[in-house]
């Protein structure tokens, strides 16, 4: 068994492209831990896994460095658009993708394709399609409480669920803190990704992220459309905004019928093919 494998980064945030056409490989939850671990396997947010055989529009499997699998990531959609388009996958620069959380356009915004634009669907705030526990409603500016702590969160879908808690400051360190706990709320039964807000002006907003499955990262594209899209909603900013990020900013648009845009940068980093030693293990 060899696996080969491709590696980039969106801002900092980095996924491991393993291609089936061109590997032969069983991700158990098991294995995708192992190749994700830092220490003892190659290192990275999370596995890339397509495209996967089947129809006209590529697909892609996504999962986090716990096992799990995501429905959308707007980091990892820019990443996988670069692979597809610098591997002759499309020979277009507009093309579609499909995920678990529904089917997104791709626009390549150069010809070294580190420049990407996703239109990544529409939000929603009903509790029902995030899902969010109680009765149906649009989770907008609620009550949460954690560790005997209120806060105000408005929750939302863009394929994926996600909790936007405004805060006066932001920071690494109380994104760590609170994440596990919000991740994991009795509130959300599918788990869910927490924003911590700081809006700056009606053009720009600041976040720090804590990803299900994954824990504190340095950008997420999906979570810089969801911060977005709550502070929209919540009348704090207008519909083009800047998302800062430590990893660095997104550009967000947000149009008239609730579809969000994102442009981003995306780099390879390098590729390579896993040792056979750590193939022995997968293959046990």
């Amino acid at each position: 068994m060899e696996v080969h494998f491709k590696k980039y980064h969106g801002l900092g945030n980095d996924y491991l492209v393993i291609d089936p056409n061109i590997n032969d490989i069983k991700l158990t939850q098991e294995a995708i831990r192992l190749i994700c671990d830092r220490n003892f396997g190659v290192g990275s947010d999370g596995i890339l896994y397509g495209p996967t055989k089947g129809g006209d529009i590529p697909e892609l499997r996504i999962f986090n460095p716990d096992g799990s699998e995501a429905e959308k990531s707007g980091n990892g959609l820019r990443i996988f658009a670069k692979y597809l388009f610098e591997n002759k996958y499309v020979d277009k620069k507009n093309f579609n993708i499909k995920t678990l959380g529904g089917i997104v356009g791709v626009e390549i915004k150069n010809d070294a394709a580190n420049l990407i634009k996703i239109n990544m669907g529409k939000v929603t705030f009903l509790s029902t399609e995030i899902p969010v526990s109680g009765q149906k409603r649009e989770v907008v500016n609620e009550p949460l409480e954690v560790n005997d702590v209120k806060y105000k969160a408005t929750c939302l879908s863009i394929g994926n669920p996600h909790c936007v808690i405004p805060m006066e400051e932001v920071s690494e360190q109380k994104a760590r803190q609170l994440g596990p706990f919000v991740e994991n709320h009795e509130m959300f039964p599918n788990r869910i990704n927490m924003q911590l807000l700081k809006v700056t002006d009606r053009k720009n907003i600041e976040i720090r992220i804590w990803e299900r499955g994954a824990g504190y990262t340095l950008a997420s594209g999906s979570s810089s459309c969801a911060a977005a899209a709550a502070a929209h909603k919540l009348g704090l900013v207008d519909k083009n905004i800047n998302v800062k990020m430590p990893g660095g900013n997104l550009l967000i648009e947000i149009r008239n019928d609730e579809e969000i845009f994102m442009t981003g940068p995306v780099e390879g980093v390098f590729e390579g093919r896993l040792h056979t030693d750590l193939e022995r293990k997968l293959s046990t």
